[in-house]
C-alpha cells in the first residue's frame, strides 16, 4: 500500500510567532523586519519536503475580538501588545504563502 498524502492545516499564527522569537531580528535592504518572513518560509518548505501532502491550508488568527473573548472577558487581557516589529511582517507572511500557491484561512470571530 502506498503512503497516504495527508491533510495538513497550519497554524500560521504560531509559526509566525515562533520564527519571530527564534531567529535574529533579520532586515531587507529597505531596513523592514524579515526574520519571521524568512523563518517560517523555511518551516513551510521543510513541511511540504518532508510530508507531501495532497491538500494543504495556512491559517492564521484574524484581526479583532473572537468568541474566547466573549465567554471570558478576561482572555488575553494580561498579555503585551504585538511587538511593531512582528505586527509589520504579517502581511508580507500572507503574500508569501499566496505565492506559495497555499491556501491562506482567516475568519473573524
Amino acid at each position: 500500500m502506498a503512503d497516504p498524502q495527508p491533510l495538513i492545516l497550519v497554524d500560521g499564527s504560531s509559526y509566525l510567532y515562533r520564527a519571530f522569537h527564534a531567529l535574529p531580528p533579520l532586515t531587507n535592504s529597505r531596513g523592514e523586519p524579515t526574520g519571521a518572513v524568512y523563518g517560517v518560509a523555511n518551516m513551510l518548505r521543510k513541511l511540504l519536503a518532508d510530508y507531501r501532502p495532497q491538500h494543504i491550508a495556512v491559517v492564521f488568527d484574524a484581526k479583532g475580538r473572537t468568541f474566547r473573548d466573549d465567554l471570558y472577558e478576561q482572555y488575553k487581557a494580561n498579555r503585551p501588545p504585538m511587538p511593531e516589529e512582528l505586527q509589520a511582517q504579517i502581511e508580507p507572511l500572507h503574500e508569501l504563502v499566496e505565492a506559495m500557491g497555499l491556501p491562506l484561512l482567516s475568519v473573524p470571530g
